[in-house]
């Protein structure tokens, strides 16, 4: 086990505090990869020959660490790899760290459904439950020839590897993560992103709205705390039955401010026309990043877009002070 995966357990709207609890995994190794917005992948490999202690035990130092210096507790999956440790993160919880021992992958896979690889959607899922292979244990099982047949040559090689506990990931240092495409490679720019989930399925349009507004002002927060803009913004909504609609929308200039974000998140949905939609989750994405020194930004003489910027700006500066909750979510409204 040389690999934690660890979830902080921040408040709403706390991402200020990540790069100091980044910096807190950092002085025990240097390959540490930011997950926002609250957790991060770090290789221990050499951390627990220098310490002389294995990942649980240093798992255990970062735990106390967090919570006497920043009031923060975390959780923590540990295993050979990013995605057994991802893996591992989901059956943790405060105060006990879930370790995946090397030799026992596919022991840990065996009984868990198709779909809680990382990689596999829902169609990938339902075709492999069609054939009988709803568990990991039966997919490591079934010859690769069934696999490549079912699902493609490419996408049933990963899937076997991956089933059997073969986990090719690596850390990528001050890398931010990207989402898990269906067994195929993630490349690109790196993004941030920010979920909304609701506490149970959402019927209601007013409530999709207010989330996307909240999504959209931690989006542009946050852009603006690495001095960044995105030029990509991508809408995904979950749905009851675990499906998902997703539309990405190219900025008409690169931004970091929140009010064109929030702007553009509400086209994306009612875009979608949705009637009555059960809603699970909705997530916000910015994509294509660059340096915000290197955006322009036209000048529109509306004097209520340059004070909602004047207003953006003196919120910044109290989220920098006082902490991200000192503003309110929705009160940059325009």
């Amino acid at each position: 086990m040389t690999i934690l995966c660890v979830r902080f357990q921040l408040p709403p709207m706390y991402e200020a505090a990540l790069p100091e609890l980044l910096g807190l995994l950092e002085e025990f190794t240097p390959v540490v990869e930011a997950l926002p917005p609250d957790g991060a992948l770090a290789d221990l490999r050499g951390a627990e020959r220098y310490f002389g202690r294995d990942a649980v035990e240093l798992a255990s130092v970062i735990r106390v660490r967090a919570l006497a210096l920043y009031g923060v507790d975390c959780v923590i999956g540990a295993g050979p790899g990013p995605m057994l440790a991802r893996m591992a993160l989901r059956d943790a919880r405060p105060g006990l760290t879930r370790a995946v021992p090397v030799g026992e992958e596919r022991e840990f896979l065996a009984g868990k459904p198709v779909v809680a690889l990382p990689g596999v959607g829902t169609a990938t899922a339902r075709t492999l439950c069609e054939y009988g292979l709803d568990t990991l244990g039966r997919v490591a099982a079934a010859p690769l020839s069934t696999l490549q047949r079912l699902v493609g040559a490419r996408a049933g090689r990963e899937l076997h590897e991956k089933a059997q506990g073969v986990d090719r990931g690596r850390v990528v240092p001050n890398g931010v993560s990207l989402p898990h495409s269906r067994l195929r490679s993630s490349g690109g720019t790196p993004t941030l992103a920010t979920d909304r989930p609701f506490t149970r399925d959402e019927l209601d349009p007013a409530r999709h709205r207010r989330a996307l507004l909240s999504a959209a002002e931690e989006l542009g927060a946050r852009l603006r705390t690495v001095d960044k803009v995105c030029r990509i913004l991508t809408l995904t909504v979950r749905y009851a039955d675990r499906s998902a609609t997703t539309r990405s929308r190219t900025l008409k200039e690169p931004t970091a401010h929140s009010a064109a974000l929030t702007r553009t998140a509400y086209d994306l949905y009612e875009a979608l026309g949705l009637q009555r939609a059960r809603v699970r989750s909705i997530a916000l994405r910015a994509e294509d990043l660059a340096p915000a020194e290197q955006a322009s930004h036209q000048l529109t003489f509306d004097p209520v877009d340059e004070k909602v910027r004047r207003i953006e700006e003196v919120a910044d500066r109290a989220r920098a002070k006082f902490g991200p909750r000192a503003v309110m979510p929705g009160s940059l409204a325009a």
